[in-house]
């Protein structure tokens, strides 16, 4: 079962009461919705792309019957799903950016240089073209741009090339396939931190346009919450972190929110020792102002 990350902490944000309506808006394998329920949540509406992340919640929450809604959309589609159901306000959301292990660990998905798989990433593997055909058309100036925008890869340069030459011999169709261009192509020796790393997070980020409309979902959010509710966003990655908290005190100066994370909430020792892929997460959360 995937371990939801700061679900105490988004609990506590969030303080969800007998009756009320909360958003997950990235339900995953439902650790932040079950956490919400269990503290008093009446109604949860929870939002994945993932079709099989959905049918996972299904399985999960079988027994809650009303107390559960699933949409299959894009969290940045927020507006339309509250107003397909007539809701004009909820009590709280929360949205978790991050891959969830299932995801990861599942070789098909290929979201992971640790298990050889087809070179997917695709979050909605119903939507959108897999990383693979993204690979044969791309230009080589755009794809060091993206390695180094979105994975903050020193490297980007030589390992887009490297990529660029390996595709002409061959096309790149699993994530074997790319780990082993990309490592060659950094070379060195190497410990902790796979070669890997930071190219897989970028093509992923650009697979699924991650970061687009980023902004405006944290507005419309807002919008959405009931007066003296709240939003929990937990972001994984720097540049995502940056946009909600630019965002928030964007709000905040607006007089439309106070935020109450001068500094993101991070996992602490006890939770990353269970969870290592916590250890990247940071936590914001603001109050609308009435």
């Amino acid at each position: 079962m995937h371990a939801p990350v700061l679900a105490t902490e988004v609990v506590t944000a969030l303080q969800p009461g007998l009756h009320g309506t909360y958003v997950d808006a990235t339900i995953g394998y439902g650790g932040h919705a079950a956490a919400l329920l269990d503290a008093g949540a009446g109604l949860v509406i929870g939002i994945d792309r993932d079709p099989e992340a959905l049918d996972a919640c299904r399985a999960r929450f079988a027994d809650r019957g009303a107390q559960v809604v699933l949409v299959h959309a894009d969290f940045r589609e927020l507006a339309r799903v509250l107003a397909d159901r007539g809701q004009s306000t909820v009590d709280g959301i929360v949205v978790d950016f991050g891959v969830s292990s299932p995801q990861l660990d599942a070789a098909a998905r290929g979201f992971s240089f640790r298990h050889d798989g087809p070179l997917d990433m695709r979050m909605d593997p119903t939507a959108g073209r897999p990383l693979a055909s993204l690979l044969t058309d791309v230009d080589e100036h755009t794809l060091a741009d993206v390695i180094f925008r979105f994975g903050e890869e020193r490297h980007a340069r030589r390992i887009a090339r490297a990529i660029a030459r390996a595709r002409a011999a061959s096309p790149l169709v699993t994530t074997g396939a790319l780990a082993s261009v990309v490592r060659r192509a950094v070379g060195g020796g190497w410990q902790r931190i796979d070669p890997a790393t930071r190219t897989f997070q970028a093509l992923r980020i650009w697979t699924n346009n991650e970061l687009e409309g980023l902004d405006a979902f944290v507005t419309t959010a807002v919008t959405s919450l009931a007066a003296g509710r709240r939003l929990a966003a937990i972001a994984f990655h720097s540049l995502e972190d940056r946009i909600v908290k630019h965002t928030l005190r964007s709000l905040g100066v607006a007089g439309t929110v106070r935020v109450l994370t001068k500094k993101p909430i991070e996992p602490d020792d006890a939770e990353i020792a269970q969870n290592p892929r916590a250890r990247s997460a940071r936590l914001r959360v603001a109050e609308k102002l009435a």
